[in-house]
């Protein structure tokens, strides 16, 4: 079994944006998407800090150092994109006029709650951010994190360990070994990595599993 690296996973939830979609990528892992868009496909890309248009990041000797994500990483600009007071970009957040948030997650629970904010760790600080009016106020939340953790802990949970970002929020999850959405009828697999099957699989996830009828094998190239 070859679990997917990080640009794998950003690429894998690249593939599912809709052509015309505005998207917000949170700090971390979903800040790479934006390297993935498929040919002839428009994403909007959203940036909390007051960004709208971001593309991918800049190559060598094309950096611009004014311009940033809420993560504090060089970007570009497409043509046609803007930047803003950050006002500007919670007022887009909180009226409902993103179609997709792309978030990181410490956990997520087999309902759909989010947790990504603290591990109330004393040596690591709380950085709630934006993170709260985006899980309530983007019309889909879809969550990209490793399985486990470094120590082998589930991080898809029956009930999250950590404070919520918010409840019942999240619909789908890329992880670095499947795609899972989150259902009424609980948590499905869509697509599992090479030579993994269900109980594999649900030795590592704390959350039960169902496995979908037209489920496929998740591969992603080498980007």
């Amino acid at each position: 079994m070859k679990p997917l690296s990080r640009r794998q996973m950003a690429w894998r939830a690249a593939q599912d944006l809709e052509d015309g979609a505005y998207v917000n990528l949170g700090i971390g892992l979903p800040t790479l998407c934006s390297d993935f868009i498929p040919q002839g496909r428009e994403i909007v890309f959203h940036s909390e800090n007051g960004i709208l248009g971001m593309g991918p990041a800049p190559r060598p000797g094309e950096e611009d150092k004014d311009l940033i994500n809420a993560g504090k990483q060089l970007v570009t600009l497409l043509p046609g994109g803007v930047f803003f007071h950050h006002n500007d970009a919670f007022l887009m957040i909180r009226g409902g006029h993103l179609d997709v948030a792309l978030l990181g997650a410490f956990e997520v629970s087999e309902k759909g709650d989010l947790a990504n904010w603290t591990t109330e760790d004393p040596n690591f600080p709380p950085g709630v951010g934006g993170a709260m009016d985006l899980a309530v106020g983007a019309r889909e939340v879809r969550v990209l994190v490793e399985h486990v953790t470094k120590e082998g802990r589930p991080r898809i949970r029956k009930h999250c360990s950590y404070p919520l970002t918010a409840p019942h929020c999240v619909k789908r999850v890329y992880t670095n070994l499947a795609v899972l959405d989150v259902t009424r009828e609980g948590v499905v697999v869509r697509e599992m990595v090479e030579e993994l099957d269900l109980e594999g699989l649900q030795a590592l996830t704390e959350a039960e599993l169902r496995l979908a009828n037209d489920w496929r094998r998740l591969a992603a190239p080498e980007v």
